[in-house]
């Protein structure tokens, strides 16, 4: 009798409908409600990323994906089908989505069985990364001299150049174009102290601070263009934003009224590849 037969290779689109059933089985996909987020998601992985499937006797059993984030090469996703969980899948498909980095970064869920994996591949727990939402009404107004501005990813792309060496225009561009998108600049005195993008949910209508990054200069206050930037991106409704633990900003969120409603954990093989006070990442994309 033959042997099972298992491969790593280039994911595709032909492979989506595949894929979203992987993620939709660990709650990482859904109903769409709103709009379509998490299929442009996976298209961008396929075209920008290195996203690799695991295929068993010809069915797409696992699904990985990472993107150059500059500072580091993030982990976006990483699923196993439930019914081949704890198979001897996961750990080659993650090295056939590193390759060789050694600046590695991921958002690890609370499910206690992927975290060794990460470990062992050279990434270690740092804070917990978490999904803070609320009202953006009780947002305070922004102090003299603090505003917003609509900002193209072009213009966006060349301030994180700027200011972390890497612009990552292709990544603007695709959350430039998300749904109900909202891609803005933070201005203190009319100079930019922060580049964010914001968009719709896919299952509710929830608006979220998609991705935010704060000027690196100490003289500009994250706490302050967070702030200003959530209350823009909530358009007077619920706003949500991956806040990392150690943000300053936590605390006067929560002091808001605002609550935690989910988190996950910061990994990283190396402490200083992002700064949690001047970034809300993007989960999937840092």
């Amino acid at each position: 009798m033959g042997g099972t037969s298992r491969s790593i290779r280039k994911a595709t689109d032909d492979d989506l409908s595949a894929i979203r059933e992987i993620l939709a089985a660990h709650g990482n996909d859904g109903a769409i409600v709103v709009a379509d987020v998490v299929g442009p998601y996976l298209r961008h992985l396929i075209a920008h990323g290195r996203a690799r499937v695991a295929v068993e006797d010809g069915v797409v059993v696992g699904f990985g994906a990472t993107v150059d984030a500059g500072g580091s090469v993030h982990l976006a996703d990483l699923f196993v089908r439930a019914d081949r969980l704890g198979q001897g899948i996961g750990r080659p498909l993650l090295d056939a989505v590193f390759g060789d980095a050694e600046r590695r970064t991921t958002f690890a869920s609370d499910d206690p069985r992927a975290m060794p994996i990460y470990v062992r591949a050279g990434m270690r727990p740092l804070w917990a990364s978490l999904y803070v939402d609320g009202p953006a009404s009780r947002l305070p107004s922004p102090p003299a001299g603090l505003t917003t501005r609509d900002a193209t990813p072009e213009e966006l792309a060349t301030h994180e150049d700027a200011w972390r060496g890497h612009g990552r225009l292709a990544d603007w561009q695709h959350w430039a174009a998300q749904p109900a998108a909202d891609t803005f600049a933070v201005l203190d005195g009319g100079v930019v102290a922060g580049i964010a993008n914001a968009r719709a949910r896919q299952a509710s209508p929830v608006r979220v601070l998609n991705r935010l990054v704060v000027h690196p200069d100490t003289g500009v206050d994250p706490v302050t263009v967070t702030l200003a930037a959530l209350a823009r991106a909530g358009r007077e409704g619920i706003v949500l934003a991956a806040v990392q633990g150690p943000s300053p900003v936590l605390r006067p969120l929560l002091d808001l009224g605002f609550r935690i409603a989910d988190r996950d954990q910061f990994m990283a093989s190396e402490p200083g590849l992002i700064d949690p006070a001047r970034l809300i990442p993007n989960p999937g994309m840092l």
